[in-house]
């Protein structure tokens, strides 16, 4: 029989509320440098999945980032009215929006390299810890998404 934790409903015995916690503080962290850049969190993810790809559909980066459109169509347009990106649709299917970086949006991509640098450094692991622990953390994101959630790496 496997080695599993005793159930539980004390807070601290909880590895959803060491996730929430952790997830909050590094979320905290990244706030000032991102409000330099106008960019909240969720924006940022987006536009980094940009940088990646740019001319993504909305449905692409949706399903990346596991936001349904009900919650990433009002992120869009704050980019768009910000003049971070542009959308337009599609010619060879007209019910889907490429979103495309404009110029000021493929600016911000030199300031966000200075995000990682700082973000690595307040981590303060080493590089089989940084990467031992993301597999982890996506390991536990695909058992969780198995049993039926709509989260998505």
């Amino acid at each position: 029989m496997p080695d599993t934790p005793s159930p539980s409903v004390a807070l601290d015995d909880q590895l959803c509320f060491a996730l929430y916690a952790a997830s909050r503080a590094v979320t905290a962290r990244y706030r000032p440098m991102l409000d330099r850049m106008g960019l909240t969190y969720p924006q940022y993810l987006v536009m980094m999945l940009l940088w990646e790809t740019d001319g993504q559909t909305v449905g692409q980066l949706g399903t990346r980032l596991a936001l349904d459109s009900g919650t990433l169509s009002p992120l869009l347009k704050r980019l768009t009215a910000a003049g971070l990106v542009s959308r337009h649709r599609r010619v060879d299917d007209e019910r889907s929006v490429s979103i495309l970086l404009t110029e000021a949006g493929r600016a911000l991509q030199s300031q966000a390299k200075h995000v990682s640098t700082e973000m690595i450094g307040a981590l303060g692991l080493e590089m089989a810890e940084f990467d031992h622990l993301k597999a982890e953390l996506r390991a536990l994101t695909e058992r969780v998404a198995e049993d039926g959630n709509t989260v998505r790496d």
